[in-house]
Formats: structure tokens, C-alpha cells, sequence
């Protein structure tokens, strides 16, 4: 039986020194009400309430005991105001992991904005491209990029991106712009080892894919060394647009092959579960769903 319930019965009983209209305070059966507070008095070994037909008083015990009574049952309603007064107001630890170079541009400038409109939140920022648990890792939620693989995460999308094929317009007045991926093999390329180990670029055009391998003439697992080789000069390079969409948009490198790309990866924010998320949590989601604008589809 409810032993919360037992001493709200008892407090209830021992103020109107009565069972009946004890009950109509609880809104329970009379009969209903002497089975918690007998309940309660089997449990403590001791009888608390001195039944007559004219009156209920309290035993001595019960005198000892009211008190007390009382107070595991403000205790418990100051918890339960403080927990649900958490839930309104975001505050407390929030941890948030993102890969390295979206981390930096994008959600380290979205978590100072959201700490200084929300001030009892503590933030950590973790970043790596280095797809994390975020249960083991004791991380609130994470943005990743692409579609998930771990279907047990829940996901909000917040925006897109392609992958690019890009060069600096240096690097195609003297080596020319390849029009095609089969003419690639005759290009300076430069692999940023982030997407895949392997050198090879992936495309696909009217429903076909194609691979295409190729001899590296410059390896990196920065995205933003890759990007800085290619505006340099130094070939061509496939990075996700939002790499590479500052150079893009000032006409430090050119976009190739369009019409060859893969299609679009999502941006999501994803997080273990959507019960009784923490109000910082939700209000995080929230705020990067409606202010930001990761959507790295148009370069122009």
C-alpha cells in the first residue's frame, strides 16, 4: 500500500477528528480511509488514532507521531515544486557533442547564445568526429550528420547539406574543369580521409552510382586543411558543403559537377529518448530548430 497515501490519511483523520469527513477531504469512501490508517498502524506497530463513537483523538503515539508526519509530507511536496519548477525554467548540466568543424562554426555560437538566455544552465561542448554513445558518455544529445544508424535514438531534423566537389578557379584555368567523374583520373586530388579510409569519391547521377578511386597527391583528416590546400591550388577535393561554403560563396572555389552529386544529408539533433526530457534539453532542440539555418544546400 502506498505509504505516502497512509500518511496523508492519517494527517487528514487526526484535523477533522473524524473518518467521514476525513474521507470527503480525499475524496475516498470512509471504509476506504480506515484500511490506509490501519495499514499505517500495522506497519509502525502501534496504534495512533483512539476510536469512540463520539470522536477520534489521537494516542500518545499518534501525538509523536503527528508531527513528523507532517513533515515527510512537505518534505516530498517541496521536492516534487522544485523538480517541476526545473522542468519550467531550463537549468543545470547540459552536455552536447558535435562533429569538429561544424562544432566550432555552428553549435559553439548556438550554446553561448542559449546560456546567456538561459543563466542557471552550465554548458559543455564536446566535439570530434568520432560517432559517440550518448548514454555511456553522459551526453544530453548530439548533432550528426547523415542518416542514423542507431535507430533507438530519437532525431529532429535541423537541416541539410551536400557533398561537394569543389576547386579553386586558379587550379581550372591551367588544368581545366572536369565535366564528367571518368575524367578525374587526370586531375591533382586531394583526400580528405574523414568520409571514408579509402581513396575514392562516390556520385550519382539519374539513379546510377559510381565510385571513383583515384592516386591522393595530398592526404588529410581535417576538413578545413583539405579545403585551405584546394583555395591554394592544390586539386580538387570533396568535403560537405558547409566546409567549404565561405570559400564557395566568395568565389574562392567552384562547385564541380552538380548534376553528380549524392543526395542531400540530413542535419539532425539526436538524443536517447523524447519522455521527460529536461526543460534544457528540450529548450536546446527547440531554439537550434527554430534559429538557426543549417541548410547548406544553396551555395550561391
Amino acid at each position: 500500500m502506498d505509504r505516502f497515501a497512509t500518511l496523508q490519511a492519517f494527517i487528514r483523520v487526526a484535523d477533522a477528528r473524524g473518518f467521514a469527513p476525513a474521507a470527503r477531504g480525499l475524496g475516498l469512501s470512509p471504509s476506504a480511509v480506515t484500511r490506509l490508517v490501519a495499514a499505517l498502524e500495522e506497519r509502525l506497530g502501534s496504534r495512533l488514532l483512539q476510536r469512540t463513537t463520539r470522536a477520534v483523538t489521537l494516542t500518545d503515539e499518534g501525538e509523536r507521531y503527528l508531527p513528523l508526519a507532517r513533515r515527510i509530507l512537505a518534505d516530498l511536496e517541496e521536492a516534487d515544486a522544485s523538480l517541476q519548477a526545473a522542468q519550467a525554467e531550463p537549468s543545470g548540466r547540459l552536455v552536447v557533442a558535435a562533429p569538429l568543424a561544424f562544432g566550432r562554426a555552428h553549435v559553439g555560437p548556438l550554446l553561448s547564445a542559449f546560456l546567456s538566455r538561459h543563466p542557471a544552465v552550465q554548458g559543455e561542448l564536446r566535439l570530434g568526429d568520432r560517432i559517440v554513445n550518448l548514454v555511456e558518455d553522459g551526453i544530453d544529445l548530439a548533432i550528426r550528420i547523415g542518416d542514423l544508424g542507431d535507430s533507438s535514438l530519437r532525431a529532429r531534423r535541423v537541416g541539410a547539406t551536400r557533398r561537394v566537389l569543389v576547386a579553386a578557379p586558379s587550379y581550372l584555368a591551367t588544368l581545366g574543369t572536369p565535366q564528367k567523374p571518368d575524367e578525374i583520373a587526370g586531375h591533382r586530388c586531394i583526400h580528405f580521409a574523414g568520409f571514408n579510409p579509402t581513396p575514392e569519391w562516390l556520385f550519382e547521377h539519374e539513379g546510377r552510382r559510381q565510385r571513383v578511386a583515384f592516386a591522393p597527391r595530398f592526404v588529410t583528416n581535417a576538413a578545413e586543411t583539405a579545403v585551405q590546400h584546394a583555395i591554394d591550388g592544390g586539386g580538387l577535393t570533396q568535403v560537405l558543403a558547409y566546409q567549404a561554403a565561405a570559400a564557395i560563396r566568395d568565389g574562392r572555389l567552384r562547385v564541380l559537377m552538380p548534376d553528380y552529386e549524392r543526395p542531400p544529408s540530413p542535419i539532425q539533433i539526436v538524443y536517447p529518448t523524447a519522455r521527460l526530457l529536461p526543460a534544457r534539453v528540450r529548450a536546446f532542440i527547440d531554439m537550434a530548430a527554430t534559429e538557426t539555418r543549417w541548410s547548406f544546400l544553396d551555395l550561391d
